[in-house]
């Protein structure tokens, strides 16, 4: 309806068409492409709008690398413990390397020092090994991987690469029984490396050693190297035995109490040498026949005189 002398309003706005439209924005488009691309009109506008968005594009990119940034976390902590895992593998298989290959350098360095201690001595020598220690509380004794059927006989002596270290006692088919120097039923004829003091050495246990019945003003100081002397003819001379470390001369009596600690490895595993019998002393020279006879025939005469 309308109203007199108004007319009725129109229900829609009316404007270009739609098609028209289209035309219109994509014509403007190309052209503001053909413009910037050849003139670059619109570089500042660019810039203005990559400055105003980067703080949103931050924002909006906040979620993602927070995202990233705990899976390469925990990556990275998966990696380095499996890193972790295999140097600390590797650190104790270097470890064993080494330390294997520093028991195969000191086994050999004993080895050769044996070796020469034993073309040094005019002496037979078979080398063994230590096994354990004896059963036996009150003694000090270990027990070595050669017996009988390897040549070793009891009384045998038992060094190593510094010195003395006891003597076969009893010997089994496979193994044998070496009695320490510091046994208490262990003694040994020594003389001082200084000035050639003829002692006798005798095991105190607690790995230490005694040089007993030596008067009190006996030529011993603290430090005194003691050598075999040789007297007793199981231990060659020259063989290093112990070392002074403690001398009393305040005793009531004649005698100094003088204690030793020995040089060799006696509270030590490892690999010994026992010595055998000399070897390479001059034989003594046969008689000749004739001076064999004229000895006779002197004994004779001698004898018929007694008579007469």
């Amino acid at each position: 309806m309308s109203v007199a002398g108004h007319a009725p309003p129109p229900f829609f706005r009316r404007g270009l068409a739609p098609v028209a439209r289209l035309i219109f924005f994509i014509a403007l488009s190309l052209a503001l492409l053909i413009t910037d691309l050849r003139f670059r009109t619109l570089e500042w506008v660019r810039l203005a709008v990559a400055t105003a968005a980067w703080p949103l594009q931050r924002v909006a990119y906040l979620p993602i690398d927070a995202g990233g940034d705990v899976s390469n976390y925990f990556s990275r902590l998966s990696s380095l413990i499996g890193e972790n895992e295999r140097l600390r593998q590797q650190q104790l298989n270097t470890a064993n390397l080494l330390l294997r290959q520093k028991h195969l350098e000191d086994e050999n360095r004993r080895l050769r020092v044996l070796m020469e201690m034993k073309e040094r001595h005019p002496v037979e020598g078979r080398i063994a090994e230590i096994l354990y220690a004896a059963r036996d509380p009150f003694a000090r004794r270990v027990i070595i991987d050669k017996g009988a059927q390897q040549g070793i006989e009891a009384g045998q002596a038992v060094v190593d690469e510094i010195g003395v270290i006891g003597q076969v006692v009893r010997v089994f088919p496979l193994t044998s029984e070496v009695s320490l120097l510091t046994d208490k039923e262990q003694a040994i004829p020594i003389q001082v490396q200084r000035n050639g003091l003829r002692a006798v050495l005798e095991g105190a246990g607690a790995g230490v050693m005694e040089l007993r019945f030596l008067a009190t003003n006996a030529e011993v100081e603290i430090g005194d190297v003691l050598i075999t002397s040789g007297l007793d003819g199981v231990y060659l001379p020259g063989l290093p035995v112990a070392k002074v470390i403690e001398i009393d001369r305040s005793n009531s009596g004649s005698f100094s109490r003088i204690r030793c600690a020995p040089l060799a490895g006696v509270e030590r595993r490892g690999l010994v040498l026992v010595m055998g019998s000399r070897t390479g002393l001059p034989e003594r020279p046969e008689e000749p026949e004739t001076d064999a006879k004229t000895k006779r025939s002197v004994t004779s005469i001698k004898a018929e005189r007694r008579r007469r």
